[in-house]
């Protein structure tokens, strides 16, 4: 994906919010019954809830972030999980590091 349309996903102060959040998962969220927050991701029940946003509108921000690259889904259960992908976020980083 082009770093524009990266740079466009970040755009939006929820989304960089569930970025922030999802770097140290264990001290924004609380336990969840399936998955570990760090191995696994955060349910997006959970992240759904601390947002205070609905279902669809949490998985539209998902979906979005999920394009650009920056975060992993994981499939457990009924359930999504969300994990921050650091590679990604590290390469881009760098990209507009090395191009500013």
């Amino acid at each position: 994906m082009p770093v524009v349309d990266i740079l466009k996903a970040l755009g939006n102060e929820r989304r960089l919010q569930i970025l922030e959040w999802l770097k140290a998962p264990r001290a924004h969220f609380r336990e969840q019954v399936d998955g570990d927050l760090v191995d696994d991701g955060v349910c997006g029940l959970l992240i759904a809830e601390k947002l205070g946003v609905s279902q669809p509108t949490l998985s539209e921000h998902m979906r979005i972030l999920t394009a650009a690259g920056l975060v992993t889904p994981k499939r457990i259960k009924q359930w999504t999980f969300y994990r921050r992908n650091e590679a990604a976020i590290a390469t881009l980083k760098a990209t507009i590091a090395r191009d500013v």
